[in-house]
């Protein structure tokens, strides 16, 4: 089963433009990061610009945080990726002839929806700031030095 990591990665890359902020903050320097490639950084980047978490201007490799980390909250990430899809998804090709087949996503939905909720207000009380400190206590220092074989300059 596929899935999509377009949220945790664009938390990522939020997390790189903030804490490389002085450093190069090219979508190559931050696709290594990501361990994915610069289109699809890009992508992500002009969703977040629309979502207005992230000011850009195309050729620039400066982009910055439209608001305070303090003030972006994972909700409001969510959001700007994902817009309105749900977290978790219905399987609408089962059997209609089937009993459980016909009925069990009208079950399912109803918790679904519960979960979304709470994932939903969960995500609001969990801002950029709080996964910035996390990684800086994780990694043990305030400052972050941008890995020189990641420089494309």
């Amino acid at each position: 089963m596929k899935y999509s990591t377009k949220f945790s990665d664009s938390v990522h890359i939020l997390a790189f433009i903030c804490i490389y902020k002085d450093q190069d903050l090219s979508s190559t320097a931050i696709a290594n990061s990501v361990n994915t490639n610069p289109s699809y950084v890009r992508q992500i980047m002009s969703l977040l610009r629309k979502g207005g978490l992230l000011n850009s201007v195309q050729g620039h490799a400066k982009p910055e945080l439209a608001k305070n980390p303090d003030e972006i909250n994972l909700f409001h990430i969510y959001k700007a990726i994902e817009g309105d899809k749900p977290l978790l998804h219905l399987d609408t090709h089962t059997n209609p002839e089937c009993f459980l087949g016909c009925n069990i996503q009208k079950i399912l939905d109803n918790y679904y929806k519960q979960i979304q909720s709470v994932a939903e207000d969960k995500m609001k009380h969990i801002f950029l700031s709080d996964i910035l400190k996390n990684i800086s206590q994780v990694e043990g220092a305030d400052t972050f030095k941008l890995p020189d074989f990641w420089s494309v300059s």
